[in-house]
């Protein structure tokens, strides 16, 4: 464990597939500090209207949607015995259903939403209020905690990115084309680069952390030393 100041907020935004969550879920760990992962936050909404049929061959019955947004409920859970974070929607986990590729393909069309982002912001902004955390997504360090302590922004070439998240669907036995996966990347850099509320972009106090020849150590190291650097820790 890591000592740190009393309250510590670090927010970490940056493109899909860059391994902002995993990077997140270490530093959380190394600083004994709470782990929000907001891209599952809209995963699941996501997911949830996928299964009510809120999303129909790609269109979003937006009405319908917003009026479900009450009946959603989003909670992150630390599996002590196995040390992963869990992600439940409606008191159900929903950890590996979130991570599949109809949500992916839908997720960003979601996200891009107005009402949804303003009321999954409320949300996070709740759970950063009083505990030091480490929040991974698109515009946390631009919208939701523009006052951040630390904050980070992820990248590497769309193709790095695709052979980690095609590598991931090979190891869920899940079958996929790499092309695919590109052309999953590339499409959700699109839309959250150009969508009309809180688009993707590197805040102007961000620092910018290129991964593409960086494992996950050199990652976390790379944060600690900003942390020391800053005398956060």
């Amino acid at each position: 464990m890591t000592e740190t100041k009393s309250k510590l907020v670090i927010a970490i935004d940056g493109h899909s597939s860059c391994g902002k969550s995993t990077v997140a879920k270490d530093l959380a760990k190394r600083l004994n500090i709470i782990f929000i992962d907001s891209g599952a936050m809209y995963r699941c909404v996501t997911l949830y209207a996928l299964e009510n049929n809120i999303i129909n061959n790609g269109i979003i019955d937006q009405p319908l949607l917003q009026e479900a947004l009450s009946k959603i409920s989003i909670s992150f859970k630390f599996d002590a015995q196995t040390k992963t974070n869990e992600t439940y929607l409606n008191g159900k986990l929903v950890e590996n259903d979130i991570r599949g590729l109809n949500v992916s393909n839908h997720v960003s069309l979601i996200s891009a939403l107005g009402f949804v982002r303003t009321k999954m912001v409320e949300l996070q902004q709740k759970m950063g209020d009083t505990d030091s955390i480490v929040m991974d997504g698109r515009d946390i360090g631009t919208v939701v905690f523009p006052k951040a302590d630390l904050k980070l922004f992820m990248t590497a070439s769309p193709q790095i990115r695709a052979e980690r998240r095609y590598k991931e669907y090979q190891e869920k036995n899940e079958t996929i084309s790499f092309e695919e996966v590109l052309e999953n990347v590339k499409n959700r850099d699109h839309i959250d680069e150009t969508r009309d509320e809180s688009p993707l972009k590197k805040a102007d106090d961000s620092i910018l952390l290129d991964n593409g020849n960086m494992n996950k150590e050199e990652q976390l190291e790379f944060i600690i030393a900003e942390l020391k650097s800053r005398k956060l820790i």
